[in-house]
């Protein structure tokens, strides 16, 4: 399935480093129902890593579930052409349904390489960069996810830059690498983007303080684009897409399911993990999951700081059913 050429507005889910895995798409695409993501996207890996002697256990962040993430986009970041096409084919092997390609990451360590946004101050690099991914890529789509410049805003010229490349979709986040999520996200310069690109057969989806699918309808009405990537508004409410508003327990009870398919996926000795010689995560990692998950409510932090100090699922369940007791 083809993501970008399903009926619009598209509501899709964005890719976020540590949080996108495999467990928490799951319980997005449970609990989105009736109307998942247009497309779920996985987090960010570099194609130089998975050309390395570290590609093997790299490939543990693009692991999905057939059967439950779909239609599934696979994203990638890096500065050398050659293995974007190495790992754009790989990404078909895996059977993954697109490619996107991330021009937005404002981090200093992986721009200094010539990665994720500082490729919107190297256009030549950019256009050989996604032609080589349309090369290895076949019939996958391949996109773009980008930011509105680097120091200062670039919105038209870059975007009509990136339309010389025909990708089949832009996702803008509407702000500079230099103001990261410091200021309010400059919806003007996404609608900008939209009129650049009127013609070009490439979407423009908008991204950026989107906080619930009523704001995210409000903004294709206003702005005109062709849908909305939501990411920091579904921590903690993986009902976003559902528009549901969860009890509380509910959220303990999502948070425990949650909490058991990340161990299932990602602690040591995991079926997974052994089955491909995949290195196991910190179990801290879904800390920042409980600190969304348990708030607003009485208890809320008592019951997170003792949540943080549990090092297994087993640990975490007995602390949210002694809570909920």
């Amino acid at each position: 399935m083809n993501p970008w050429q399903q009926q619009k507005p598209l509501m899709v889910l964005a890719p976020m480093y540590d949080v996108t895995d495999t467990a928490f798409r799951q319980i997005i695409a449970k609990y989105s129902k009736p109307q998942s993501p247009a497309a779920f996207f996985t987090e960010f890996v570099s194609v130089e890593g998975l050309a390395s002697s570290a590609g093997q256990k790299l490939e543990q962040m693009l692991w999905f579930d057939p059967a439950i993430e779909r239609p599934i986009i696979a994203q990638l970041f890096g500065a050398t052409p050659s293995l974007f096409e190495r790992a754009a084919r790989r990404m078909v092997e895996l059977g993954f349904d697109g490619i996107d390609i991330n021009m937005g990451c404002p981090d200093c360590t992986i721009m200094k390489q010539g990665s994720c946004s500082a490729l919107i101050d190297n256009p030549k690099l950019v256009h050989e960069i996604i032609a080589a991914t349309k090369a290895g890529a076949g019939e996958l789509p391949v996109s773009v996810k980008t930011r509105i410049g680097t120091n200062r805003i670039v919105t038209e010229k870059w975007i009509t830059y990136l339309l010389q490349t025909q990708p089949a979709a832009i996702t803008v986040h509407g702000r500079t690498a230099k103001e990261m999520s410091k200021v309010p996200c400059h919806w003007d310069e996404i609608g900008k983007a939209v009129a650049v690109a009127k013609g070009s057969g490439v979407l423009i989806v908008g991204n950026g303080d989107v906080v619930s699918l009523a704001d995210a309808r409000e903004k294709v009405k206003r702005y005109g684009v062709d849908g909305i990537m939501l990411g920091r508004a579904i921590f903690g409410n993986p009902w976003l897409f559902a528009e549901h508003e969860p009890s509380i327990e509910e959220k303990l009870r999502v948070c425990i399911e949650h909490t058991r398919l990340f161990e299932k996926y990602f602690v040591k000795g995991a079926r997974a993990l052994k089955e491909h010689n995949w290195p196991p995560k910190n179990f801290a990692v879904m800390k920042k999951h409980y600190k969304a998950y348990v708030n607003g409510f009485d208890g809320a932090k008592e019951l997170r700081i003792r949540l943080m100090d549990q090092e297994s699922a087993d640990g975490v369940v007995r602390e949210i059913e002694r809570f909920m007791a």
